[in-house]
């Protein structure tokens, strides 16, 4: 899985914004918090939902079962809005 090319990302102190190019069938603006952004980071690569996991896991202190819970809520918030390639 992957961010869709239809998205690109901008920071503005320090928050992440995800913003649809012209012809994402998504119209607004996602603000980013730490979590999301760290998710949306490593989907500008092809990845897994395992390997995000892995890498929030190796940055954050906080139980796996939880940190792979937030993952798959991001992810659900992502392919709500069709920005990712799967």
């Amino acid at each position: 899985m992957k961010l869709k090319n239809d998205f690109i990302t901008q920071e503005i102190d320090d928050t992440q914004f995800l913003v649809p190019l012209g012809h994402a069938s998504f119209n607004g603006i996602v603000r980013s918090n730490e979590t999301a952004a760290f998710i949306v980071d490593c989907l500008k690569e092809e990845t897994t939902p395992e390997r995000i996991v892995d890498a929030m896991c190796a940055q954050y202190s906080a139980p796996r079962d939880v940190i792979a819970a937030d993952v798959d809520r991001i992810l659900g918030k992502l392919r709500g809005i069709h920005a990712l390639e799967e």
